[in-house]
């Protein structure tokens, strides 16, 4: 769930940060230096000091989850408290609870096996912390991408400095109250500022960076951290697409498709894109749409549960797509359920159809974060899967349709950051599935265990017992050399 760019404009709304934050925006060297040095005095902290980080956190959001919910809606101008609940608190929560269940066994030291050759000697593998993990947050979902990546961290044993989206201010505000009650500062720390902040903070030699946002900016994140050869877990978005399938109404279609998009007003990275129709069921699915959107939202104006567009930047951005497509003579439905008059003060845009839209088009190429959906006809599976890998690899992929060999055709044909059959987007609350893009969608996961593996060491280690057959292999070697060769080869 990501940010075109989580480094962009100041809102002129901004809270002047805490004179903690400050110091540390001065000087971020000294505030990784001073978090290393607490790691490299304290070590690894055990089993029981991870759960009271983990619990911690838990109790802080947990506390705070009205306040968290009303300052993403004041960021915003208007989020739906349901959704900000739903998808901030409660995944953070689920991941929380899911680590901390699992933490025992992902901490074990996993025994391997060494071979006939190498034996009696014994291999294992040990989990380690890195360090210090870096934290890139966007503003879409500035709570679940902040704290998620922080669980998987601390589940790890790591500790974190994490940089917010400046487009936030109001729900960093209470993220820095919330960190700074639950964890001592040589733990958490939060750094807050604008593209000047985040650009240096992508240059710090961290042990691992996390970056959620935009592939543009994804770009030179990673450059920046080429320069310490810092590991990198890249969260980034794209043009995730939906195939509809057979065996599917055009009604059952839009509830799920439409619910997506619709969700946060479709600034989600992983929220449907364009969707591919069958070519007989265009009209059909179109009207489908119009009335799933009327059911959903009756109202636009001022329903709470429709959200705002984060910013007139990103209101003008996404009205450009559409003014486009107009002024291209390309079908454009408006749904409006209520015929209201939308203020563009208040930055609420109708959820839009573009039938069939020409490839140059602007909402063709871009990743579009925003409530506008491009439909486009195929006329067999394979084309429609063609169409898909003919594009850069999403982040998402989706597949709508109640024949199972169709899902399965398309799940084998294609690749993607992760596959959704029969729904949009809830594969990413889902703990125990890894999370993460391939390609130009992102690098890396986390989530669940994979996040727990991404922030450590995986640290192989071999013990050798006192007496071991693997000294006959020293010279000078001799016959007994060539026949244990030999054995062990074969031929």
């Amino acid at each position: 769930m990501i940010a075109p760019n989580p480094t962009q404009e100041q809102p002129s709304r901004a809270k002047a940060p805490r004179a903690e934050e400050q110091d540390a925006n001065l000087d971020l060297g000294a505030t990784l230096a001073r978090l290393r040095s607490a790691h490299r005095r304290d070590g690894a902290p055990t089993y029981a000091q991870r759960v009271s980080h983990l619990n911690a956190l838990e109790h802080a959001v947990l506390s705070r989850k009205d306040a968290l919910a009303d300052a993403i809606s004041r960021d915003f101008g208007n989020r739906s408290k349901h959704e900000s609940i739903a998808a901030e608190v409660f995944v953070v929560i689920n991941e929380i609870r899911f680590a901390r269940s699992h933490l025992r066994d992902w901490m074990r030291t996993e025994a391997r096996d060494v071979g006939l050759a190498f034996l009696p000697a014994r291999a294992e593998v040990l989990p380690q912390p890195l360090g210090v993990v870096g934290v890139i947050s966007p503003w879409n979902y500035p709570v679940q991408l902040a704290l998620a990546p922080l669980v998987g961290a601390l589940a790890a044993g790591n500790r974190v400095m994490l940089k917010p989206s400046e487009l936030v201010p109001e729900t960093t505000k209470v993220l820095g109250e919330l960190l700074a009650d639950a964890f001592t500062s040589d733990r958490v720390t939060m750094v807050t500022g604008g593209a000047d902040v985040g650009e240096a903070f992508s240059k710090l030699a961290f042990d691992h960076l996390v970056f959620t946002g935009s592939t543009r900016v994804g770009k030179i994140v990673m450059r920046a951290a080429a320069e310490n050869l810092v590991p990198l877990t890249l969260e980034l978005g794209g043009k995730s697409p939906v195939i509809i399938g057979s065996g599917i109404s055009a009604r059952a279609a839009a509830d799920k498709i439409m619910a997506g998009k619709c969700f946060n007003a479709g600034q989600t990275c992983v929220a449907p894109d364009y969707v591919l129709v069958p070519r007989g069921e265009l009209g059909a699915f179109v009207a489908a749409c119009e009335a799933s959107v009327a059911k959903m939202y009756p109202t636009l104006a001022s329903n709470p549960d429709y959200t705002s567009i984060i910013s007139a930047g990103h209101f003008g951005r996404i009205s450009t797509y559409v003014k486009e497509a107009k002024e291209k003579g390309v079908r454009v439905v408006e749904i409006n359920p209520a015929k209201e008059t939308l203020d563009p003060a208040k930055r609420k845009i109708a959820p839009t159809l573009v039938v069939d839209p020409p490839e140059e088009l602007a909402v063709m190429q871009d990743e579009i974060f925003g409530p506008v959906l491009p439909i486009r006809p195929y006329d067999t599976l394979d084309a429609a899967i063609d169409y898909v890998n003919d594009r850069p690899r999403p982040l998402a992929l989706y597949f709508v349709g109640y024949e199972e060999s169709e899902a399965e055709h398309v799940i084998a044909k294609t690749t993607s950051g992760g596959v959704c059959v029969n729904d949009t987007m809830l594969h990413v609350g889902i703990d125990d599935l890894p999370f993460g893009g391939v390609g130009p969608s992102g690098m890396g996961h986390y989530h669940g265990h994979e996040g727990f593996v991404s922030f450590s060491k995986m640290k192989p280690i071999l013990r050798q017992a006192r007496v071991s057959g693997t000294a006959l292999m020293r010279p000078p070697f001799g016959r007994a050399v060539e026949l244990l060769l030999k054995l062990l080869i074969g031929g």
